[in-house]
């Protein structure tokens, strides 16, 4: 297995990449010398090489027939021996299939959401592990790893530290809390007028100011925060991959929901307060080497309602049992995680 060449899929998004890294992280450090390429959308390549895992990382766009000829003609070309799909769907399973990758492994039926993707598989894992980071693990532990999982340290450029902390303290701002409030679907998304009464209550009672990260299209979400926020003043913040990962990694700590800039502070060391409703966290919950479902990381807080049903079907209002867990409730699990770390 020395000269192993592994074609691993996972195109996309940032969460679900971010719980795809101990895994592929479990292969090298199993297989130090392998051959790892990565198979993503262009739009995650620097995060995928922040973990520094892959030798090779190719990017494609899955709508284009440019890139996926492309794509597929290199695959044939470099004679893979293993193809990990982490990603489970039609188009990330295809794509090892017609590059000719004998062994292919993925999900079996009980875990993929599209039907009959497994069967372009080879090799199917019938998981048994609960987080999805651990599930991601079986499937290297069949290709090969001696551990499923292993520890991944992400690297952020200096360049855009300096960029992040020179632009805050521009704000007056040393000392921060991130709140993320979207969340990709409404339904498992606490209310944007609670996350401003929350930049109130932590700006009157523990003298610091809150940054709102959001990304495109979520411009209402955050004015809807602002406009809830009193006198707090919050500072939105939308910038590139590389500082919002500068942002993440400087903070006290940050409070959102199952989203993917969530999970990228926790891969970076950042205490977190999560705040779950139709979707189970101890499934998709903050993950760090070391802890898993029941033994939660000192450095996490989750906060669910023990009414919640778990769903993952998208809706456009909060769901009920987001809705039971209120502001009070957020502002005490952030202050008690800025008082375990003075």
């Amino acid at each position: 297995m020395s000269e192993a060449r592994f074609l691993v899929v996972r195109l996309g998004s940032l969460g679900d990449i971010v719980h795809t890294f101990p895994a592929v992280a479990g292969l090298r450090e199993s297989l130090p010398n392998a051959e790892i390429a990565w198979l993503t959308h262009p739009r995650w390549k620097e995060l995928v090489d922040s973990s520094e895992l892959a030798t090779d990382i190719w990017e494609i766009d899955t709508r284009s027939y440019r890139s996926l000829r492309e794509i597929i003609g290199r695959t044939r070309k470099r004679h893979f021996t293993i193809a990990i799909d982490y990603q489970g769907l039609w188009k990330s399973a295809a794509l090892p299939f017609f590059g000719d990758v004998s062994r292919r492994v993925g999900f079996s039926s009980q875990t993929i959401r599209e039907f009959g993707v497994p069967i372009l598989y080879t090799d199917r894992v019938r998981i048994t592990k609960i987080h999805i980071a651990d599930q991601n693990g079986e499937l290297s532990l069949c290709a090969g790893a001696r551990n499923g999982v292993a520890p991944v340290a992400l690297a952020v450029p200096s360049i855009q530290e300096v960029f992040v902390l020179q632009l805050l303290r521009g704000f007056g701002i040393e000392k921060y809390i991130v709140l993320s409030p979207a969340g990709g679907w409404r339904s498992k998304c606490w209310p944007a007028d609670r996350y401003g009464a929350l930049c109130d209550k932590i700006r009157d009672t523990l003298g610091m100011r809150c940054v709102l990260n959001h990304g495109p299209g979520e411009e209402d979400l955050v004015s809807a925060v602002k406009a809830a926020s009193g006198q707090a003043d919050p500072i939105a913040y939308n910038g590139s991959l590389g500082q919002l990962m500068a942002l993440l990694r400087n903070a006290v700590c940050i409070v959102g929901g199952d989203t993917g800039p969530l999970h990228l502070a926790v891969a970076l060391g950042t205490p977190a307060i999560t705040i779950f409703g139709p979707t189970d966290p101890a499934r998709n919950g903050p993950y760090r080497m070391g802890n898993h479902p029941g033994n939660a990381s000192p450095l996490d807080t989750v906060l669910r309602s023990p009414h919640a049903l778990t769903t993952y079907k998208r809706g456009e209002q909060p769901a009920p049992s987001i809705l039971e867990i209120d502001v009070d409730t957020v502002f005490d699990a952030v202050r008690r995680q800025i008082e375990v770390r003075r």
